[in-house]
């Protein structure tokens, strides 16, 4: 399947600010079933962008605007191809003494490791109790059956938590976003000694009177996330907790890295005394569909910009949760 995405994120500030400076993880990775076809950034006000690769392989763009401004419109255009993925529900996907034989090489050992959003907690070892989460049948059926558990354990509730909320939040509540229930799941299986990743990106809907995606919870015109475990014998396999879904060709990846920490689609900072509105509009449609339409941004978050002591100097470091 052949996607076009369009990501637009509007920062708005009152009064004008001296400078921002940002950087941006919104291209899609090329890497076993999805190619990114292409990728356009526009910014406005106009500035040189230029790019790296971060230590997870994620493309990030960067930029500074000079001079004084009260908007910055971030504007990213790609044409992504996602294959379906291989079913990995077989026989062959091995048991925990594959698992370990894998998992024992140093290129994983970030992904086994607590991270800033997922930590053990008192509230998670209650859960992970509940859940009776520990080393039985075989890992991808153990992974499986915790990624319908935190789908029915939890509701989807839009702005239930705040982009930096801690899982603890969720876990009392019992509501969250895609954001939360990532976070979680992966806080569950890292004890396991399932290396576990965070992925940001895009959730492709279906039309539900079909009979495709009748259990979508998360929203249309909002970045998504999920979790990708490694499986033995098979890889990389995505978990999606939010929809109790197995990633296939619905899922289109950004970035990947421990927690939402390392793979914000937008992180930046601006100089000046100023409250800043976020407000973001996501579109994901088939390429052979009509050119998309660009759809009103929502408003994300509202807040005031902290006080640098000392100085005339405010730093604000502005983020976009994932819903």
């Amino acid at each position: 399947m052949i996607y076009s995405v369009r990501h637009t994120t509007i920062f708005r500030y009152e009064p004008a600010v001296r400078e921002s400076v940002m950087e941006v993880r919104m291209q899609p990775r090329s890497e076993g079933n999805q190619r990114c076809l292409s990728f356009y950034l526009d910014v406005s006000p106009s500035a040189s962008i230029m790019q790296y690769r971060d230590f997870s392989g994620n493309t990030v763009h960067h930029f500074d605007i000079a001079g004084s401004h009260d908007e910055v419109k971030v504007t990213a255009q790609s044409t992504v191809e996602v294959q379906p993925a291989p079913a990995p529900l077989t026989a062959d996907a091995g048991d925990w003494s594959d698992l370990d034989a894998v998992a024992s090489s140093d290129e994983y050992w970030e992904m086994l490791l607590p991270s800033d959003f997922a930590r053990s907690t008192d509230a998670l070892k209650q859960l992970s109790g509940e859940l009776n989460c520990k080393r039985r049948a075989t890992p991808l059926e153990l992974l499986t059956e915790l990624n319908e558990r935190i789908y029915e354990f939890f509701t989807y509730v839009p702005k239930s938590t705040k982009v930096d909320s801690p899982i603890d939040d969720a876990l009392r509540t019992r509501k969250g976003v895609c954001q939360d229930f990532a976070h979680i799941m992966i806080a569950l299986v890292r004890p396991l000694q399932i290396p576990c990743r965070y992925v940001s990106g895009y959730l492709a809907h279906r039309n539900a009177d079909a009979g495709e995606g009748k259990k979508d919870r998360s929203l249309e015109g909002a970045s998504h996330a999920w979790i990708e475990a490694l499986v033995p014998r098979v890889g990389w396999v995505a978990f999606d907790p939010t929809n109790n879904l197995i990633g296939a060709d619905r899922h289109i990846r950004v970035a990947v890295g421990r927690d939402y920490a390392d793979v914000p689609p937008t992180r930046g900072v601006y100089k000046g005394e100023a409250e800043s509105a976020l407000s973001v509009s996501v579109t994901v449609s088939p390429a052979d569909a009509p050119p998309l339409e660009e759809s009103a941004p929502t408003l994300v978050s509202y807040s005031r910009p902290v006080f640098v002591r000392g100085s005339s100097r405010q730093e604000y470091e502005q983020q976009q949760q994932q819903q």
